[in-house]
């Protein structure tokens, strides 16, 4: 997280209030552990706070109505090509859905 008053980079605690200045320029690293024959998953959860992922305010939530939402491409299962995933940005909500 950022701390724009003393321009520092923070490592900030989803679940308390715990905090601590960073020591890297890294944002958002992604680390996966798996054996070559495993697949990676999407975890909707983490993919709207996602910071390298596109956003768009030209879509809205069927859900809750919010303005906003991180989009990516993925293979769907069972289907050919590549599909285009919406997820809200709404926190409360993180409904998902595709083109």
């Amino acid at each position: 997280m950022e701390d724009r008053e003393n321009k520092v980079l923070l490592y900030a605690c989803r679940n308390c209030d715990h905090q601590e200045v960073s020591d890297s320029n890294c944002v958002y690293r992604n680390v996966v552990d798996h054996t070559a024959g495993e697949f990676t998953q999407v975890l909707f959860e983490d993919v709207a706070s996602d910071p390298t992922l596109p956003r768009t305010k030209s879509v809205r939530c069927a859900s809750c109505g919010h303005g906003e939402a991180v989009f990516f491409q993925a293979a769907a299962r069972g289907e050919e090509g590549m599909t285009l995933f919406f997820v809200c940005c709404n926190p409360s909500c993180g409904h998902r859905w595709r083109d």
